[in-house]
């Protein structure tokens, strides 16, 4: 078998393995969409006995979705919360840094700065299809102080273009 060939079927077998969030049907059992997607990053529990459980794409990827289940344990609702709009809606002096691992799991990146005076969580994002990153900063306290937002430059431009 040529290795071009063997490669093309080990893709092909992972992919069959692979589940994607947003193809899990409400109302599948909880036990029926972990065994198709795995270990959630974390989980989280949700009014009236239910439970959230959050798949996360960073570091290198740029999705975070919620799978929510109802007190039987059953899915309601698939939902990708790394969109510019919900980290706009962080509001400073009030979130934490428990509130934002909440909403959308561990960051791609921690960073410190010269200019202020604690965590950096960076989150990489698509903003209409354009890769930028959310800078949360968290002051020592663990309260949410500012959020910014910046263009990803993925790759370097053709210097010879």
């Amino acid at each position: 078998m040529k290795p071009l060939h063997a490669a093309a079927l080990l893709l092909a077998a992972a992919l069959v393995g692979c589940a994607v969030p947003e193809w899990q049907k409400p109302g599948t059992p909880q036990a029926e969409v972990e065994r198709a997607m795995g270990r959630p990053t974390q989980t989280e529990p949700l009014p009236g006995g239910g439970e959230r459980l959050l798949y996360s794409r960073q570091p290198a990827g740029q999705q975070v979705y919620h799978m929510d289940f109802d007190a039987q344990r059953r899915l309601v609702r698939v939902t990708q919360v790394l969109t510019l709009e919900n980290f706009q809606a962080l509001r400073n002096g009030v979130d934490t840094r428990d509130s934002v691992r909440r909403m959308f799991g561990p960051p791609a990146l921690v960073e410190k700065v010269a200019r202020f005076h604690g965590d950096i969580l960076t989150y990489r994002i698509l903003d209409n299809g354009e890769p930028r990153q959310a800078h949360v900063h968290v002051d020592p306290a663990g309260v949410v102080r500012r959020v910014m937002f910046t263009d990803e430059r993925l790759r370097d431009p053709d210097p010879h273009r």
